[in-house]
């Protein structure tokens, strides 16, 4: 027979990690690592009403997004993580709340240039999830616009944690290493997103979103996701003045997101996709740490 303390230790275990990953506090740290990295690469201190700001408007998002979705039936989903999103509302929409009333004031402490930024980015997220638009009486958000819905997504986690960071920094970085690090955060966040896309692509169908992998098809939604990661390589490859201990966390942590998609592929369950692939971005300001630790 199992034993009883390890039947109850797997139980525990599965309740923190549920309301880590579904609660969306995992993925607002995600978004504090990705800036972390932001901070690392360009030799800056971290400042951390910046990292507070992401981590509350990262996590508030995400959940505004899940509770504006609301299916007519969340109880009898087939994905855990809309179950245990709508079995514990109350709780959601209070910690939703408690982030938004936090964004304001940690705002406040950011220069006029990323109050700007922020005010473009708030509202790409909101016109990404509202359908404020319409043709011919039918209403639309911009993630309804075929293609748009993965890149709109790139565009705000490479906006916000990378030049949200450079802003604030206050130091010169050149505007040429601005742009190579945004484009090399687009491309990583877009290629680690399309799988969420493909698993969905049958729901997204029913929704009428014109995803990626619903424009080319699953396979071929798999070979752009490792084309976006070749480019990032061959960015990397391309403008690295030294092959450094950063050229090497980096590119360990591509080829391994680029072999979790792979793997992907074949039906993993909801926690491969929001602690696996999603981790992928804590990751990389991991190895960036521990490899600069060991070349040391």
């Amino acid at each position: 027979m199992p034993d009883p303390r390890l039947i109850l230790l797997r139980r525990n275990a599965r309740q923190v990690l549920d309301f880590l990953l579904f609660s969306n506090i995992f993925i607002g740290l995600c978004a504090v690592a990705q800036a972390a990295v932001t901070y690392h690469l360009i030799n800056a201190k971290c400042d951390k009403y910046v990292l507070g700001l992401l981590f509350c408007s990262t996590m508030a998002l995400y959940n505004f997004s899940m509770l504006l979705s609301k299916p007519r039936e969340p109880k009898k989903s087939p994905f855990r993580r809309v179950r245990w999103i709508f079995s514990h509302y109350r709780f959601m929409t209070t910690i939703t709340m408690m982030a938004v009333l936090c964004i304001l004031p940690l705002a406040l402490f950011l220069s006029a240039a990323s109050q700007v930024l922020l005010l473009f980015l708030g509202i790409v997220a909101v016109a990404y999830n509202l359908p404020l638009f319409s043709i011919n009486e039918k209403k639309f958000s911009l993630r309804n616009i075929p293609g748009l819905k993965l890149f709109l997504i790139a565009l705000i986690w490479s906006l916000s944690c990378v030049l949200l960071p450079v802003i604030e920094t206050g130091q010169s970085v050149p505007v040429s290493d601005t742009i190579l690090l945004v484009a090399k955060r687009f491309l990583f966040v877009a290629a680690i997103t399309v799988p969420f896309d493909i698993r969905d692509l049958f729901q997204d169908k029913n929704y009428d979103l014109k995803t990626i992998p619903v424009i080319l098809g699953e396979k071929n939604a798999y070979l752009f996701c490792q084309v976006l990661l070749i480019a990032y390589l061959s960015l990397l490859f391309l403008f690295t003045n030294a092959f450094d201990a950063d050229f090497f966390a980096l590119t360990s942590t591509i080829l391994l997101s680029g072999w979790l998609i792979f793997k992907s592929g074949f039906r993993k369950n909801e926690y491969y996709y929001f602690f696996f692939l999603d981790g992928t971005m804590v990751l990389q300001l991991v190895m960036l740490d521990l490899v600069n630790l060991i070349w040391t």
